[in-house]
């Protein structure tokens, strides 16, 4: 092959790349980038209002579940409707107004198994993410006196009089919430994004919007960096798997210094 026929074909396959870069930011669509996230935060709000509305006019019925309910379950029973009627109504409305599905599996990250490889990521990033929001935390801390770093978070649950509680308390905070925020955060905002911005524009909206969820300074710095490494984790494996392993892991933790911890210290 000539080295004049060579280059010619070296620069057509850069003209090419080139021309195929330009159409991919000519089809960036950034209204969604403002879209999808008031979207979820619109479901999230309407899911509560919802909630709150039954709560409310089961008391005004005279039938209020926290008398006949333990408290453990009946955090358990608003946490679990608030994440199925938020996931249900990001999915269904838009299916219930264009009369198709417009979410797939593979949107929301869950269209295969569990992979070993999965297992074995998962306590790399959460070693990796760890030591991260250690070091940045610790360098906000020394920039902005009074910081509240230390403050714990307010996890819904309290006061536990029996092991039942918490049972609930772990399947609650450590199995339902990590599936539940990251079918819906990283699997689909963060997938509905990739498809009109940029991949790390649409990590940083994903984890802004999930620190803000949190409400705390702390806690939503420390989760901003979390959802970081696990929109990573999700554009390497193409799934949520190994994310909804990382917040176990972390959630775990959490709930052992929380709960288990306190009372082998009796």
């Amino acid at each position: 092959m000539s080295e004049n026929l060579l280059n010619k074909r070296l620069h057509g396959k850069l003209t090419s790349c080139r021309k195929r870069k330009k159409a991919e930011r000519r089809d960036y669509n950034w209204r969604m980038l403002a879209l999808l996230p008031a979207w979820v935060a619109a479901a999230f709000i309407a899911s509560n209002v919802i909630v709150a509305g039954a709560l409310y006019l089961m008391d005004w019925l005279h039938m209020p579940l926290s008398s006949f309910v333990r408290p453990a379950i009946l955090q358990t029973v608003i946490a679990t409707l608030i994440y199925a009627l938020t996931i249900g109504i990001v999915i269904g409305v838009p299916y219930l107004v264009r009369g198709k599905l417009t979410t797939t599996l593979e949107t929301l990250g869950l269209q295969r198994l569990i992979f070993w490889s999965d297992i074995g990521l998962a306590p790399v990033t959460f070693l990796a993410y760890t030591l991260t929001a250690t070091a940045l935390l610790a360098v906000i801390t020394q920039l902005i006196p009074g910081f509240p770093a230390n403050q714990s978070q307010d996890v819904g649950f309290n006061a536990f009089g029996s092991q039942t509680d918490n049972i609930l308390a772990f399947m609650t905070l450590v199995v339902l919430a990590p599936i539940a925020e990251e079918t819906l955060f990283r699997g689909y905002l963060y997938g509905k994004l990739l498809r009109y911005v940029p991949a790390v524009v649409a990590a940083l909206a994903t984890s802004l919007i999930f620190g803000i969820a949190h409400m705390q300074w702390n806690v939503s710095i420390d989760v901003f960096i979390l959802s970081m490494f696990l929109c990573g984790l999700r554009s390497l494996t193409g799934s949520i798997w190994a994310g909804i392993l990382v917040h176990m892991i972390k959630n775990g933790i959490a709930y052992y210094i929380l709960f288990v911890s306190p009372l082998l210290g009796r």
